[in-house]
């Protein structure tokens, strides 16, 4: 039998450490690779793995509730299929116990996921998990976790990222957050709050408190601090910084005029921003600590939407400086900027992706608005979703799916969508009113 691999006992949320993509030792070694438990979801045809997520023993209810979230962010991810337990062949096996191999096998199930949630003296939660591949009858993986029992779904979340991981090769993303722009209200009159909760849609709250317009959110890649663009009425739009935890907020900046399209670098020092100067804008970088200002566009034009490549070397950017909307790539310093879009329609909002291999985008093209992506000069375009009205595609961390809203035609207002990079998995995210202009956060659990 393999033992768990322990991990550090954390007395605080703040400071939970999950220990997503550590592996067991012994599976360092290289093994046939037929033996392998593993899905390809990189490109080519695939189908979603049949797996098992058997109801956690120990504290039943509990246990029951971590089962419901790790099962349902398998399926939501368009990667895995959980198995009805009806088609299980055992009930629950003893945590400490193989399964019953031989009889799994005669179902199409092809992993097994069994856990267990029991409490210490002190009253912390302890969640171990294990991961079993049919095939071969071998643990691939296994783990525990000690944190205060209100953390439950964050233990389901980093669960779900270990097998996500351990099976497709990619870093999990659903110990993540999304902020985006909660509206209510008419068209004429609409409410727009900053709001955040889980990938999910769980445990939604709000950051801002609905007195001023706020659009395109920004997640820090390095901290809990959100960049976007505020209106209070009468005054000009302005950038502006909010910290997550402690409620502080402040303006970017102190121009005469509107500024917008906040993008943070990759170390989270500076922003990217939109300024605008009469019938054009051009964009700036801002330290946000020394507050110097480096203009690194000069034209006649609307340059707007910057997002630097993950290295910081590079910025895609959308600009009319050809007549119409498109896609551009400079350097860092504002140099030798390059058209890349060449498509029919009109190109943008872009977005680097994390892993620097994609850019997204938004195209409007035959009264129809896509979500699409391409490499970074231009080549491989592919239109991931289309329909009546799509926009603001932003990255999950793992570069794996995007986010985005869509205003069906006549609803009144937006819902937030998950798609990946092939375009054949698409699901909704549920939020409590009409959601527009999400940004998805950096792992919880760090790289």
């Amino acid at each position: 039998m393999q033992r768990l691999v322990p991990f550090p006992t954390l007395r605080d949320a703040r400071f939970l450490i999950a220990a997503i993509g550590l592996i067991m030792a012994a599976l360092a070694l290289p093994r046939p690779a037929a033996a392998e438990l593993v899905i390809d979801v990189r490109g080519g045809q695939f189908a979603p793995m049949p797996i098992a997520v058997i109801d956690f023993t120990g504290d039943g209810n509990l246990g029951m509730e971590i089962t419901r979230v790790i099962s349902s962010n398998l399926q939501r991810s368009g990667y895995f299929s959980p198995a009805d337990p009806d088609r299980f062949p055992e009930r629950a096996p003893a945590f400490d116990a193989t399964p019953q191999f031989d009889a799994w096998r005669d179902t199409e199930i092809e992993a097994i996921v069994t856990g267990r949630v029991t409490r210490d003296s002190g009253g912390r939660l302890r969640a171990e998990f294990r991961l079993w591949d049919v095939t071969t009858g071998r643990q691939t993986v296994g783990q525990q976790y000690f944190t205060e029992p209100a953390n439950w779904r964050r233990i389901a979340h980093i669960i779900s990222d270990a097998i996500y991981t351990e099976i497709t090769g990619i870093p999990g993303f659903f110990d993540t957050r999304i902020v985006f722009v909660d509206e209510t209200g008419s068209r004429d009159d609409r409410r727009k709050r900053l709001a955040i909760m889980d990938q999910d849609g769980a445990n939604v709250r709000y950051l801002t408190p609905g007195d001023n317009a706020v659009v395109t959110p920004r997640f820090s890649p390095r901290n809990q601090e959100i960049a976007f663009m505020a209106q209070a009425r009468g005054e000009q739009p302005r950038v502006q910084v909010l910290n997550i935890e402690t409620g502080a907020r402040q303006a970017v900046g102190n121009f005469p005029d509107m500024t917008s399209s906040p993008r943070f670098s990759p170390d989270g020092r500076s922003i990217l921003m939109a300024l605008q100067q009469g019938g054009n804008a051009n964009l700036y970088q801002i330290d946000l600590h020394s507050r110097t200002t480096t203009r690194l566009t000069s034209t006649g034009a609307i340059d707007t939407s910057p997002s630097f490549s993950p290295d910081g070397d590079r910025i895609v950017f959308e600009s009319d400086r050809g007549g119409r909307q498109q896609l551009y790539v400079m350097n860092a310093d504002g140099s030798d900027a390059e058209r890349i879009s060449f498509g029919d329609g009109s190109y943008s909002q872009p977005v680097w992706s994390p892993r620097g291999d994609l850019i997204a985008f938004t195209r409007m093209s035959g009264g129809q608005f896509s979500i699409g992506v391409m490499r970074p000069d231009g080549s491989g375009e592919r239109i991931l979703t289309e329909g009546y009205h799509n926009e603001s595609p932003a990255w999950a961390p793992n570069g794996q799916y995007l986010v985005f809203f869509r205003e069906p035609r006549g609803e009144g207002g937006g819902q937030l969508f998950m798609v990946d990079v092939t375009g054949r998995v698409e699901t909704p995210i549920p939020t409590p009113n009409f959601a527009s202009d999400p940004t998805w956060s950096p792992s919880l659990s760090g790289p």
